[in-house]
């Protein structure tokens, strides 16, 4: 089956987003890393409405937990287009792996900040 690029605005969009909706499961039901991240914002949203954290609580909460899965499936992706690219090892493809690893790092290093920021004073 060749691929056809749907050029008119409605259908183009939906299609674009069926397959982002694909892309999401997949990497949801596929990927223990992911799965591990997402069950961690599950945990987090629950603990949003147990704690009734406040409407700038829930936008930054938000944006963590989208950004740790935004950048756990670039990585995934980076990972198995090199894998692809290159399935024995090669040095190269281990440096570009690790630096996509260390923005998932990043990301969240940044979701734990704004969790504890969030969550510490509603204990003490």
């Amino acid at each position: 089956m060749e691929f056809q690029k749907d050029n008119t605005f409605i259908t183009g969009r939906m299609k674009s987003m069926t397959y982002a909706y694909k892309g999401a499961i997949k990497l949801i039901t596929t990927e223990h890393s992911v799965m591990v991240q997402f069950s961690l914002g599950i945990l987090m949203t629950i603990a949003g409405f147990y704690f009734g954290i406040s409407k700038t609580e829930w936008l930054f909460q938000i944006f963590a937990i989208g950004l740790v899965l935004s950048v756990e499936g670039l990585n995934t992706a980076i990972e198995k287009i090199a894998d692809f690219i290159h399935p024995n090892y090669h040095e190269k493809i281990g440096f570009i792996k690790d630096i996509a690893a260390g923005a998932v790092f990043f990301a969240a290093m940044t979701a734990i900040a704004i969790g504890l920021t969030i969550y510490v004073p509603l204990f003490l």
